[in-house]
């Protein structure tokens, strides 16, 4: 019985206890205000965190399909693939040089 005592005086709010809580309620209450503060901020952050890594992975691969699309038209704008796509077309690479018309 003594320990049901000694357990139920850890929890029994004594009227000490109730004045304190009472007379400092404008600190507890901001006490309160600075903790959901700093609940917000920290899933802030982490959410900022994610959305920062989700663009680094989406700059990665328009980085890398950016320098696909490059080096594919580099490849087509060479001479020879010119050449070749215009040959389709009918057209060929011209001979003779051109002549130059002289204006007097």
């Amino acid at each position: 019985m003594a320990k049901r005592k000694e357990i139920m005086t850890l929890f029994d709010v004594g009227f000490w206890t109730s004045r304190l809580v009472l007379n400092n309620l404008a600190f507890v209450i901001f006490l309160g205000f600075l903790a959901t503060v700093y609940i917000a901020n920290a899933h802030l952050a982490e959410r900022n965190v994610r959305e920062i890594q989700m663009l680094q992975k989406d700059l990665k691969e328009m980085r890398w399909y950016y320098m696909s699309l490059q080096s594919e038209n580099m490849y087509n704008a060479m001479r020879s693939e010119v050449a070749k796509r215009v040959r389709e077309d009918g057209l060929r690479p011209q001979e003779e040089a051109p002549k130059r018309i002289v204006v007097k």
